[in-house]
């Protein structure tokens, strides 16, 4: 079994390589990435007063789609939303709110996303419910996998790092991915879920706490390190 090393593998600058989105310079504001979730909203506001009008078109309630990027007429975009060059918004997806939908990402059939912000060139495709989560770039959900961002007894999310468990003061908190991350079909990312760059989830887990970089989540308790 893997275990972590330091708690640094949690930092912002670590899990993602810069620049691999428009909102890079607010997460960098930030050590943990999660400290970005209650201000994504805000983040979108900023972002979208700030882009060119000749390369995005502004839409009400806030939402600014970049003309080279596609959505389905089935879609549904709700409010305070920014979708970037080239992504592709499918059938029935449903964008609720505070949503960055970074260059290149596809949002597919009955995929929700709810204050989220996912990095260029993100899969999301097919049944995945996203919210209160950051996605790394090039991270990948298979089919039905989804975020569980509010605990059962409704207490604060912690983050599980080995036997320590980080407080994040947040009662909503779904998870973190590292760039390169592939998660299986019909997995459950619990509460306070991250996951370490390239790292892979195999399908129906059940996933909580820390991840390393570079593993194989087989399930709780055995990560073996890829080769």
């Amino acid at each position: 079994m893997m275990t972590p090393d330091s708690k640094d593998m949690l930092k912002t600058e670590v899990l993602f390589e810069p620049c691999r989105t428009i909102a890079w310079s607010y997460l960098t504001s930030f050590i943990w990435p999660w400290e970005a979730l209650p201000g994504i909203c805000d983040a979108i506001l900023e972002i979208g007063a700030a882009l060119d009008s000749d390369d995005y078109e502004e839409h009400p309630d806030n939402v600014w789609i970049h003309k080279g990027a596609s959505v389905a007429p089935s879609a549904s975009i709700g409010k305070n939303i920014i979708i970037d060059a080239g992504a592709e918004v499918r059938h029935g997806a449903f964008i609720r709110e505070n949503a960055l939908v970074g260059a290149g990402s596809v949002v597919g059939n009955s995929t929700e996303l709810k204050n989220v912000i996912l990095f260029n060139e993100v899969q999301v495709p097919h049944y995945n419910y996203v919210g209160d989560s950051i996605l790394g770039f090039r991270s990948h959900m298979g089919a039905g996998s989804i975020t569980s961002n509010v605990k059962s007894d409704r207490s604060l999310v912690t983050v599980s790092f080995g036997r320590t468990k980080i407080d994040t003061n947040l009662k909503k908190f779904g998870a973190v991915l590292g760039d390169f991350v592939e998660i299986g079909c019909n997995s459950v990312l619990n509460p306070g879920a991250v996951i370490g760059p390239r790292a892979s989830v195999y399908p129906l887990s059940m996933v909580r706490g820390y991840v390393p970089s570079g593993s194989i989540y087989k399930r709780q308790g055995e990560i073996a390190e890829k080769l």
